[in-house]
């Protein structure tokens, strides 16, 4: 049965979600199609340019992506303080980025006087596209509807493109934060077209090493071959999980050392190079090494729309009207 969005998504909750978005045709969003012999690698690219170029114009971070042959994942951050603190001008042009102003936006950028009621529906106008800003609804919108219309124009075809319209679960406490990332991350790897975090493609992870191997080795400024700017990926700031964390609630590093030592875990060839001490970011979590490669390999069959402690997914289903929760035994096993 579905459900409004409104009740799957809560800032006051939590400000970070796992998408999830998958295509409908037999041809393939993306990879190459055994059947025809035709290629869509590059419609990868497609889907992770297009959303750190809708992050730089949203509030809304991106902690984690993987872009798979029918399929895509996201983890987002809403990121509430920044779209408070907007100016009017700010809404404006980040807004008439994507779709173009009506004339009464136009007539105030042109500096024309507007009396009372025009500014009042100016104000009103622009509240609205203050509210989304920060709306993961209205991101996704963006994001599909380009890829949807590209990928139409280049199979020469018209009709639905995606399955339908995009699942999300809410993540209400670190350990679920993390749980999810790594998930994501790791899925080239689980669905064997990768064997290693560094050559899985279109992932954050990859992403990730990259910008920090470029940090050390910056490209030469000569380089006749310069690429637009992208908003960075949401950074790894080693803080607890309080309201005033801006970033993600690890260190990098230690993010780094759990994810390769899980993506030898899910490798069937690798088992036996797995140590046997647990990184140091589960025993600061207190999370099993069993449960982890459990919630790593089977997040999604595991949780439905919220995952965290089974008191806050309760919680969380109660305050949205909700009246049951999935991953009771998980969770307990995650959160001993």
């Amino acid at each position: 049965m579905t459900v409004a969005r409104r009740r799957l998504i809560d800032v006051a909750s939590t400000p970070y979600y796992h998408v999830i978005n998958r295509c409908v045709r037999r041809a393939f969003l993306c990879g190459e199609d055994a059947v025809t012999g035709r290629s869509y690698e590059h419609r990868r690219e497609w889907i992770a340019t297009k959303i750190r170029q809708l992050s730089a114009i949203f509030c809304i971070d991106i902690c984690a992506y993987a872009v798979m042959n029918n399929h895509y994942h996201l983890v987002l951050k809403i990121d509430a303080e920044r779209q408070q603190v907007l100016s009017s001008l700010e809404v404006i042009e980040r807004w008439t980025q994507l779709f173009h102003p009506p004339m009464l936006v136009a007539r105030f950028l042109k500096g024309d006087k507007l009396d009372k009621t025009l500014l009042l529906q100016l104000d009103a106008l622009i509240d609205e596209w203050r509210k989304r800003l920060a709306d993961i609804s209205w991101f996704m919108r963006c994001l599909n509807e380009e890829i949807a219309r590209k990928a139409n124009k280049e199979d020469n075809c018209t009709g639905v493109f995606w399955e339908g319209r995009f699942k999300s679960q809410a993540l209400l406490d670190e350990q679920a934060l993390l749980t999810c990332m790594m998930y994501v991350d790791l899925n080239p790897i689980r669905a064997g077209i990768a064997d290693s975090i560094v050559n899985s493609d279109f992932t954050s992870i990859q992403t990730r090493i990259k910008e920090q191997q470029q940090r050390v080795q910056p490209d030469n400024p000569t380089s006749p071959h310069k690429t637009t700017p992208l908003k960075p990926l949401l950074d790894f700031d080693g803080a607890t999980h309080t309201a005033t964390q801006s970033g993600i609630p690890f260190h990098f590093a230690d993010y780094l050392e759990l994810i390769d030592w899980t993506g030898h875990a899910v490798r069937t060839d690798k088992r036996g190079a797995i140590a046997e001490t647990a990184p140091k970011l589960l025993q600061q979590l207190g999370i099993t090494s069993d449960a982890w490669m459990r919630s790593a390999t089977e997040f999604s069959k595991q949780y439905a729309r919220a995952c965290g402690s089974w008191a806050a997914m309760c919680e969380f289903k109660t305050r949205q009207g909700g009246k049951w929760c999935r991953g009771k035994q998980y969770s307990s096993e995650l959160y001993q």
